[in-house]
């Protein structure tokens, strides 16, 4: 029963930061801040080998403890988890744009297999963040001043014209709602979290997007904000006032829904896509 429990504990354990130092038993110790290329320290070997799951991996072969029903593992909730703690560190510039990454050294700072890393890096691909590179890993994506440019335009081409039926149409008591989302950003702001200022500016967005009722816009809005959101956040030139000056205009934006002013809706929305992080 105590090896099942313990087990059963390390499966749900959060994973830690990116940034931290991993240790797995049996196993390399690695500092994630180190180059990629940098050794890990050799670990001192363990009295007894930990059983797999300890390391975050599963075997087919290993029977279930005693009194405990076989469950079948959540490999998706192990890939959720490094797929958020990869997207942490690209918001936090813990992985540098140009750099090239491979799932296996990363695995080791997790303290999983490469497989979880992999899939989660793959699905970063799909969005923009990283690219493929043959043989060798995932290069965080570099963007160029046109590409963002480009970005903010469609971004406005789709989210303008939504905004605008918006204003006409909800009452102001439903903008009143999402008030505590913009003030999330202004709080993450204001401590320069870059991290948690990006996942708080897309949940306000797609909050107010949300109201339009169209599900395929808010996948293919919410895809492009990522994509624009990766470079920025991740650059040492985005300053922290940058990032309070963009989070009061949330606040201005739903002022300006409320009172129905479209063109100060049309302004703010432009000058938000074209001049900020969100």
């Amino acid at each position: 029963m105590e090896q099942g429990r313990a087990r059963e504990r390390a499966q749900q354990e959060p994973y830690p930061p990116f940034g931290k130092a991993v240790r797995v038993p049996g196993q390399a110790r690695c500092d994630a801040s180190a180059p990629v290329s940098a050794p890990c320290e050799p670990a001192s070997a363990p009295a007894s080998a930990p059983p797999a799951s300890a390391r975050g991996e599963h075997t087919h072969s290993e029977p279930p403890a005693p009194g405990l029903a076989p469950r079948p593992v959540r490999r998706h909730s192990v890939r959720g988890q490094i797929l958020q703690a990869l997207r942490t560190a690209l918001v936090g510039g813990e992985l540098v744009p140009g750099e090239v990454y491979s799932a296996p050294v990363l695995a080791e700072r997790f303290g999983v297999s490469a497989t979880p890393v992999r899939e989660a890096m793959q699905q970063l691909a799909t969005e923009g963040a990283v690219e493929v590179v043959p043989n060798r890993g995932f290069r965080v994506t570099e963007r160029t001043p046109r590409e963002l440019a480009e970005l903010a335009e469609v971004r406005a081409l789709i989210e303008i014209p939504v905004m605008l039926r918006l204003a006409r149409t909800i009452p102001a008591a439903r903008w009143a709602e999402l008030r505590p989302l913009a003030e999330a950003t202004s709080a993450a702001a204001a401590r320069g979290d870059r991290a948690h200022y990006a996942e708080a500016d897309r949940a306000f967005h797609r909050a107010v997007l949300s109201l339009a009722g169209n599900e395929q816009l808010l996948a293919v809005a919410d895809d492009l904000h990522r994509r624009s959101q990766w470079p920025l956040m991740s650059a040492p030139a985005t300053r922290h006032g940058d990032l309070v000056a963009d989070a009061a205009e949330h606040t201005a934006l739903l002022d300006a829904l409320v009172a129905q002013d479209l063109p100060v809706v049309q302004s703010l929305v432009r000058e938000h896509f074209t001049g900020s992080a969100g």
